[in-house]
């Protein structure tokens, strides 16, 4: 019998991908979500359950019904600036909504749970690149949730059984190499999509936050990695956790840091179009340079970014730039 996986909040973005490895790996991805910030038509992989992650009752129901073997954990609001503008918003979402999942699971006698957490936990790093031993100090209340979770999960596995992995992913980015599905905020504040749009006439140009930062060239640096490689790490945890594995938090990334500048200067590359910028000042709390020691994740789950580099991240979010501009007819058509 196929195992049925609990996917909460799979109609989004990273969700929607962990879904689609899930079915190819021979599960049955079940979505639980409510659609206000996710898509429908994300959802091609197995059943959807629209309900809201707060609501227990119907949380149970769903995994009762499906007799779910485990949980994929990635429904969170997710803006920085938005957390710090309404905190209430963000603890009564991730963390309350966390803590009625987690109720929820007891309920149904479900014990293992993969949770998408964040780089945000660590706050400004003391040292780069990242390891899991530095101190997690959050600098916005979307960090704060996620640390919060993440203790919970700990003390959950203490007390009640708990099988979980927390996985502290850096910057996702790219889309399905297929051109099934890909990055669609609304607003959009991630950088590559940002750029893209520019590089499409779809903005009129791209902001560049900070250009005064240490060098090498006055932006700031991040650790990009695709979302195929984040889909088969939640892969790899989920099989940990159902073989009897220890608790896990790990990093997910490359290692390997980009500037703003250089993200621009690849995805110039790719278009082979020139994309204009706009110097803007520094947004609070944004470190000069955030990159993961993800060594833990490969020695622990054998795990190995394979499709990260800024090329491939920039050449597969482009397709799906352009699959939405002219979509398909028929059946399975992206929209």
């Amino acid at each position: 019998m196929t195992q049925a996986i609990l996917v909460t909040g799979g109609a989004g973005y990273v969700g929607s991908h962990a879904c689609k490895a899930l079915a190819r790996a021979g599960y049955c991805p079940v979505v639980y979500d409510n659609l206000s910030r996710g898509r429908r038509d994300a959802v091609r992989w197995g059943p959807l359950v629209e309900g809201d992650i707060a609501d227990a009752a119907r949380l149970r129901a769903a995994l009762a019904e499906y007799r779910v073997a485990a949980v994929m954990h990635f429904a969170a609001y997710a803006y920085v600036g938005e957390s710090m503008a309404d905190p209430a918003l963000y603890y009564r979402n991730n963390l309350c909504g966390t803590l009625a999942l987690l109720e929820a699971m007891r309920a149904a006698g479900v014990d293992a749970i993969v949770f998408s957490s964040t780089c945000a936990t660590y706050g400004t790093p003391q040292t780069v690149p990242i390891a899991e031993t530095a101190p997690q100090s959050p600098v916005n209340a979307y960090g704060e949730t996620k640390l919060a979770i993440e203790r919970a999960l700990h003390w959950y596995g203490q007390a009640y059984g708990l099988r979980w992995a927390a996985l502290r992913y850096f910057n996702a980015a790219g889309a399905d190499g297929d051109g099934e599905i890909g990055e669609d905020h609304d607003p959009e504040t991630h950088l590559v999509p940002l750029v893209l749009q520019a590089a499409l006439g779809r903005r009129e140009c791209v902001e560049i936050y900070g250009t005064d930062y240490p060098p090498p060239d006055g932006t700031a640096i991040r650790d990009y990695i695709h979302v195929a490689d984040l889909a088969d790490a939640h892969l790899l945890a989920l099989r940990w956790l159902l073989s009897g594995g220890e608790p896990l938090a790990l990093n997910l990334g490359t290692g390997a840091g980009h500037s703003v500048r250089e993200v621009i200067a690849a995805a110039e590359k790719v278009c082979g179009a020139s994309i204009p910028v706009r110097a803007a000042a520094r947004r609070a709390g944004d470190p000069p340079a955030l990159v993961a020691d993800a060594r833990r994740a490969m020695a622990t789950l054998g795990w190995r970014a394979q499709c990260s580099s800024l090329e491939t991240i920039v050449a597969t979010a482009l397709a799906w730039q352009r699959r939405r501009d002219r979509p398909e007819t028929g059946p399975g058509a992206a929209r």
